[in-house]
């Protein structure tokens, strides 16, 4: 009880008194849910990050962020989140409290939130999600793409958080999300026990170095454009792999070949 206690009160020395106590009810389902291992491997420095997860259901994606940004000191985290959820009462308030990065692809199932989609093309996640980063701020994605509610295998990473990485040169903490019940009955709950192993983390100088070369380059060719994606689908293979690891599934994509040498 007392270990439960220190928990609940530790300090948040980077939100108000305000939103420092919202934080800790919101943390309340996190400490009945949610084991962890790995919180080591969090930084309260201010260099930024990225938080890579794997993606089962739709919970976690409220649960994560509030144990992450807890454990953090109340440190922002901004994920990238598809838009409708900002346009929901009360859960789109408190998205925005961490600044997030919407994402418009989808088209909503609800009419009234679907017409409160931007009509104007909006600016590239890549770029968007590079610019918070070079300003400091540290971002969160699941790489998926989707929920995946196979109990045994990740679905093929996305390579936008490898271009991401490359480009700002963040470190990448892989962060795998289990359930107690997932090994034992073979699915994905909606709700129950669940376990975040956290990652060392990663870091890729060489390839960012390499990317960045090739990037400032106003006259690459397409053979060049494709190195870059190729460097990008590398890194983001290397990050599904470590994802795998941590969560207890497994990633059978076939790793990229590059066509030619970093060196």
């Amino acid at each position: 009880m007392n270990k439960k206690r220190e928990d609940f009160f530790k300090p948040i020395p980077l939100l108000s008194r305000g939103r420092a106590f919202l934080l800790r009810v919101l943390m309340l389902p996190n400490f009945l849910l949610i084991t962890a291992c790995g919180l080591e491997n969090l930084s309260m420095k201010e260099s930024p990050r990225i938080y890579a997860f794997n993606h089962n259901n739709s919970l976690e994606a409220l649960m994560v962020p509030v144990f992450l940004i807890y454990h953090l000191g109340g440190r922002t985290i901004s994920f990238v989140i598809d838009w409708m959820y900002g346009k929901i009462p009360v859960l789109g308030q408190l998205m925005n409290m961490i600044d997030p990065v919407y994402v418009y692809n989808k088209r909503s199932t609800l009419p009234w939130i679907e017409a409160s989609r931007p009509a104007m093309p909006i600016a590239d996640t890549v770029e968007r999600c590079a610019q918070k980063l070079r300003a400091g701020q540290c971002i969160g994605i699941f790489p998926e793409g989707k929920r995946n509610k196979d109990p045994e295998t990740l679905v093929r990473g996305k390579p936008g958080i490898g271009h991401i990485a490359l480009q700002t040169g963040a470190a990448v903490v892989p962060i795998g999300i289990d359930f107690n019940c997932r090994s034992a009955k073979r699915k994905i709950p909606m709700i129950g026990r669940t376990i975040i192993r956290i990652g060392k983390p990663l870091h890729f100088y060489r390839q960012s170095e390499a990317y960045l070369a090739l990037f400032a380059d106003s006259h690459r060719n397409h053979s060049e454009y494709d190195t870059c994606n190729q460097l990008a689908a590398c890194v983001t293979h290397e990050i599904m792999l470590n994802l795998a690891a941590l969560s207890g599934k497994q990633y059978r994509e076939p790793f990229p070949l590059l066509r030619q040498s970093l060196t």
